[in-house]
């Protein structure tokens, strides 16, 4: 199984509010640790960050034929994001939406989110629970077919 992760703007910046947390989780170790718990479906991962929407959108039109699934975090992208919606709607990928939880989105981007209208679900939380949460969904929808 194939799943692709798209993480939105100013992902490559979590260390930073992590740390407004006294935590220190950054992108590299979110990304590690799906690695880790994608082996445990037999799941390929192919993980892009980006801070461009339309680089956002080739990344999902490339694999579009490839992925069997994706997971999202569009931050920002939650608002306004309708390239991406649209990319993701007509290349007809599952997916599930990340959003994180109030202590690491401080805006609140995730609260009613253009993206849930095609998203199988969002998952909410602490980075780590929320992204294996996320992980757990599409395999198990997958596999479901």
């Amino acid at each position: 199984m194939n799943i692709i992760i798209l993480h939105g703007p100013n992902m490559n910046l979590f260390g930073l509010r992590s740390a407004n947390n006294d935590e220190r989780i950054t992108l590299d170790k979110i990304n590690r640790s799906l690695k880790h718990e994608a082996r445990k479906f037999n799941t390929t991962l192919k993980i892009f960050q980006t801070q461009c929407i339309a680089k956002g959108i080739n990344f999902i039109h490339r694999n579009r034929n490839t992925a069997d699934g994706c997971i999202i975090t569009p931050c920002a992208w939650s608002r306004n994001g309708f390239e991406l919606l649209d990319a993701i709607a007509v290349c007809r990928i599952p997916t599930v939406e990340v959003q994180l939880n109030i202590a690491f989105d401080s805006l609140s981007f995730g609260k009613n989110s253009i993206f849930s209208k095609v998203c199988i679900c969002s998952e909410t939380g602490n980075p780590y629970q929320a992204y294996s949460s996320a992980l757990a969904t599409i395999t198990t929808y997958l596999n479901s077919d």
